[in-house]
Formats: C-alpha cells, sequence, structure tokens
C-alpha cells in the first residue's frame, strides 16, 4: 500500500478541499493553517469543524412512523391493536403516527462516524474535546453498526444537500480506515486504503481542473466504441477518469494510485500491461468519433507517485496518437502538485 508516509498529511486535506467544494468557505480557513501528524487528527479536525457549520444551520429532522398506545387517538388509529386491547380491557388506543425525528441515517452515520474518531488514541485531545461537545447535540441520535450502512441508498435532496460533504467524509472514514478485529472490536488503520485513496486521488484531479482551468471543459465523460455495424450488445462502457478537451484537442487521463507503478517480471521492469491497453482502448475510440474533421486526440496514465526507484516519465507515439505516462509526487509541498497539473495542460492544450 501507499501510507501515509508517502503523502504528506496536508496534501490529503487538499485533496478533500478540491474534492468537496465545502471546504474552501471560512469555516475551514482554521484547519488549512494546521499541521497535522496523523490521518486521524486531520479528519477528526475536518468533520469537528463541519458538524459545527451543520448545528449552526440544523440537524436534519425527518419523519418516522411510529406505533403506540393512547387515551386519545394521535394520528390513525391501529384497528387491529385497539381490539386487542379491548379483549385484554385495556382502555387504550393503539394509533400509528408519524415523528419528526432527529435519529436518521444521515444524524446516525455522523455520531457514529465521530464516536470511532473520539476512541481512537491518536486523535488530539483538542479534536476530541470538539466532537464530543458538538455529540451533546446528538443525544436524541443512535449509533448504528458501521458495516451495515448501505452507502448506494443515501439519497441527497433540497433539505439535507448540506450533509452531501460530511456523509461523503464519514464514508472515507468508515470505508477506508476501519477494520475489524479477531474479536469483533473495531479499530481504524493508521492509513486510508488504496481503494478509497484511488477514488479521492482520481475525483481531486478532475476537481482540480475544473475549478483551476476553466478554459479547458473537464468531465469523466463516456466514450462510445467504434463500431462498424452500430451493434454494441454486451460491450462494456468506457468511462473515463478525465477527459480534458478545448476545441478540436482532447486528452485522456487515466488516474492510478498503486502500491506499485511498474509490474515486474525475471527483473525486468514494465508498464503495467492492463492500464496500458485500457487509455489506448479510449484514446483510439474517441479518435474515431472526429472521423475526418483536424482533431487531436492524446492518453495518459498519471500514477501516484511511490517511493519505488524507478518512476515511469515516458511518451509514446501509437498509430498516430500520444500516449504518456507520469507520476505526480504527493509527497511534495502542494505548490509543486499544482505546477506538475497545469504543466499538462499547458503542454496539451498551449493555454
Amino acid at each position: 500500500m501507499i501510507k501515509d508516509k508517502t503523502i504528506f498529511i496536508k496534501n490529503i486535506y487538499y485533496m478533500l478541499s478540491y474534492a468537496f467544494f465545502d471546504l474552501h468557505q471560512g469555516d475551514y480557513i482554521n484547519v488549512a493553517a494546521e499541521k497535522f501528524e496523523n490521518i486521524h487528527n486531520l479528519l477528526a479536525a475536518i468533520l469537528a469543524q463541519g458538524i459545527g457549520h451543520q448545528i449552526k444551520q440544523g440537524l436534519y429532522r425527518e419523519y418516522s412512523s411510529h406505533k403506540d398506545d393512547f387515551m386519545v387517538v394521535r394520528g390513525k388509529i391501529d384497528m387491529v391493536g385497539t381490539v386487542k386491547n379491548k379483549i385484554n380491557r385495556r382502555k387504550a388506543l393503539t394509533c400509528e403516527y408519524d415523528e419528526l425525528t432527529e435519529n436518521n441515517i444521515f444524524n446516525q452515520i455522523i455520531k457514529t462516524t465521530s464516536m470511532l474518531l473520539l476512541r481512537h488514541a491518536n486523535v488530539d485531545t483538542k479534536y476530541k474535546s470538539e466532537l464530543k461537545k458538538e455529540m451533546l447535540f446528538f443525544s436524541q441520535v443512535a449509533e448504528i453498526e458501521p458495516n451495515s450502512i448501505d452507502w448506494f441508498t443515501i439519497r441527497f435532496q433540497r433539505s439535507n444537500a448540506s450533509y452531501r460533504m460530511l456523509i461523503s467524509l464519514c464514508q472515507l472514514v468508515i470505508e477506508g480506515l476501519l477494520m475489524t478485529t479477531e474479536a469483533g472490536d473495531y479499530k481504524l488503520a493508521s492509513y486510508i486504503n488504496d481503494q478509497c485513496m484511488s477514488r479521492l486521488y482520481e475525483k481531486f484531479i478532475l476537481e482540480y481542473y475544473i475549478k483551476e482551468c476553466p478554459q479547458i471543459k473537464a468531465a469523466a465523460s463516456q466514450i462510445s466504441w467504434a463500431l462498424d455495424d452500430g451493434v454494441g450488445t454486451l460491450l462494456p462502457i468506457m468511462q473515463s477518469d478525465i477527459m480534458l478537451s478545448h476545441d478540436d484537442t482532447t486528452l485522456i487521463i487515466d488516474a492510478k494510485y498503486y502500491a506499485h507503478t511498474m509490474q515486474t517480471q525475471f527483473d525486468v521492469h514494465t508498464l503495467h500491461s492492463a492500464n496500458l491497453y485500457q487509455i489506448f482502448t479510449y484514446v483510439k475510440n474517441k479518435d474515431a468519433e472526429f472521423g475526418n474533421r483536424p482533431h487531436i486526440v492524446a492518453g495518459m496514465l498519471l500514477y501516484a507517485a511511490t517511493d519505488e526507484a524507478i518512476q515511469p516519465n515516458n511518451t509514446y507515439k501509437m498509430s498516430g496518437n500520444q500516449i504518456s505516462v507520469k507520476t505526480l509526487d504527493l509527497n511534495r509541498e502542494f505548490s509543486y502538485i499544482a505546477a506538475q497539473l497545469k504543466e499538462i495542460a499547458e503542454e496539451h492544450f498551449g493555454l
């Protein structure tokens, strides 16, 4: 795995800032100015700031259904329960009613994540103090089993849109750091797992170009297969990580976050073949979309640099298209990372 030691903790904050625009708001200025020794303090600080901001706006509440016995009607009478009460000579009406409550999945996720950080030894006292104060507002909210959360079913609407960043941050903690011990208890790992960091790395690069290079169109666009007969049954969707375009020039970037940027066989280092085949396929099919119009389509594999001795920095000409392989060093000051990303845009678009 690529551990935190090969990424400045501060750079994870910057990556999160681009991935979640909320972190550019004034509430997070203090977080941006701090130095963090570990990922847990960083995430606890951001979460504490976010929860505090949400408390000022008001915790999201939604209706939940209840059934209980009352002396007077509340909501709708449940005839089956009421008849049972009558048979048992109880003078009570069984009623079904809806109640507006803060004990919903959104607040439950936030409380569960906060409690995981509060129990972690690596989180400094000052961040724990902030989280403890905020958890007082969650006294009516229950903790839930972290592994039971179905992230794909969570839907945001106008009334809870302000929770989007907080829930995404909680997902990063729970999916990226949470480990189950042999006794069935939970603990947090010392670094975010590669799968979650890969998603963050990819989203960071896309959002960086959207924000910092507005003259270039940046999107995670799908690419159509160049089919001779138009029949594409059962063909997989070609989904690019990042597609940059300006006029008739296109650069397709595949962001890769691996423990090893090269594959090795018999002490010979080569690029990951599957990655190279994939970007080549993307480029050639995108190239075909332009037909006979003058255009340029290029591809790039952009790896997060590791501490390995060999870091690829190569450019190839393949069937009329440029395919390059570069690394982005996340263990440098962020100004250097930004300069690398801007250099890529300047090289391909001259802007």
